[in-house]
């Protein structure tokens, strides 16, 4: 989160040895809003520099980035650029900080979907950034956002996949090679968010899914290796593309210690979390890559690098969120945790992007899902494990 604010090329590239060494040959990057453009009319010259340097180090590396711009919601808390302070967002269910100039505010801020000052500055965001490096050998993809939907609602599903038209022919027409996505997440799978899979990757190159057993009440446990196979399946089938499982994972419990649930109480509400005993993460990394290669996912991204030093712990989003402490692949102390040796076990099988099989290819409406996701997303599951179990014999 403050890796712009406070930046070291160094770390960056000694970061991304380490990924190319375990096998990894993409790295999801986000534009921390309010480092990027902290005047609505303006991009930092200083942020575009550091984008640079963390470019060249990534084709140094043999590395290739996944630009996430809007960022926007990180990790529990919404980080807001400042400009966009004084509104009533965020009006979702869960209570969100809310951090801008890295502070904790107190306010909301107004929406970037249909705000007339926070759509001109998006649109120059893209078209600085964009234009600069749509040549540069390090660009893999250009993505919208990292799971919106926790930061805002468009007003639609209408308002949604038109403002997603928008910003993507914006990028398309300075960039017509890169592609572009929005990195949305299980909450469009589950709500009628504005953000529907059907509406929104009808208009982006790529399709993508962000998923995790640990934090629904439907999947068999909380390391269940077939809930995200399942996920991709389902949004391959709403969209008609192959799906990029662009985030999955799981926080760990401390080296040797068993898996347990950790509970808390911050911000007006009570957290209960799944920590993961580190081998038992490993095992389900183990199941979970060969299952998303056998339904046809076109790649797999784990969420996240290294766990937060304890320097940190007292800063968003490890004040409040403080299972986001422990995500990493690489521990505080630099070491690497089981599943970071499962995926380069994976990764050096060299394994190539399959066609989906009939049996995973749903038989999903999505006009009909979309009226009730909630409804669908649990009620298809048990047919696809019996479709996998039945293709399996």
């Amino acid at each position: 989160m403050y890796w712009w604010s406070q930046f070291d090329a160094g770390e960056v590239r000694e970061d991304f040895a380490l990924l190319r060494e375990l096998g990894m040959s993409v790295a999801r990057i986000f534009l921390l809003w309010d480092d990027f453009q902290p005047q609505p009319d303006s991009v930092s010259a200083e942020a575009l520099g550091h984008l640079e340097t963390v470019c060249n180090a990534a084709v140094d590396a043999g590395i290739q980035l996944d630009v996430t711009f809007f960022t926007g919601h990180m990790s529990g808390p919404n980080w807001s650029p400042r400009w966009l302070l004084g509104g009533p967002l965020p009006h979702h269910k869960w209570i969100r900080q809310v951090v801008s100039e890295g502070r904790v505010q107190s306010g909301g801020y107004r929406n970037f979907f249909n705000d007339p000052v926070a759509l001109q500055a998006e649109r120059l965001l893209l078209r600085t950034v964009v234009e600069r490096f749509k040549q540069h050998e390090a660009i893999w993809m250009w993505n919208l956002g990292n799971e919106p939907d926790l930061f805002a609602w468009p007003a639609s599903n209408a308002e949604g996949r038109t403002w997603t038209r928008e910003m993507t022919q914006l990028i398309k027409d300075i960039d017509p090679v890169h592609p572009v996505t929005l990195g949305l997440h299980g909450g469009s799978l589950h709500e009628r968010n504005g953000l529907m899979i059907s509406d929104v990757y009808a208009e982006t190159d790529v399709a993508v899914m962000h998923s995790y057993p640990m934090y629904v009440d439907w999947s068999r446990h909380p390391l269940d290796p077939d809930f995200v196979p399942y996920t991709c399946a389902l949004t391959a089938a709403l969209c008609g593309k192959p799906v990029l499982m662009e985030e999955f994972g799981g926080c760990t419990a401390a080296a040797g210690q068993p898996s347990y649930d950790w509970e808390w109480d911050a911000l007006g509400q009570h957290y209960k979390r799944f920590m993961a005993l580190e081998e038992d993460l490993a095992e389900y990394f183990r199941q979970v890559l060969p299952k998303l290669q056998q339904i046809g996912t076109t790649g797999a991204i784990t969420w996240c690098f290294a766990d937060y030093v304890e320097e940190l712990w007292d800063k968003p989003p490890c004040d409040s969120s403080r299972h986001e402490r422990f995500f990493g692949l690489v521990r505080p102390d630099g070491s690497l945790k089981p599943h970071a040796e499962a995926i380069k076990q994976f990764a050096a099988t060299k394994p190539t992007v399959q066609p989906i099989p009939d049996w995973a290819q749903l038989a999903v409406d999505a006009d009909e899902f979309n009226t009730d996701p909630n409804k669908y997303v649990r009620e298809w599951y048990p047919a696809y494990l019996k479709a996998l179990e039945d293709a399996a014999s």
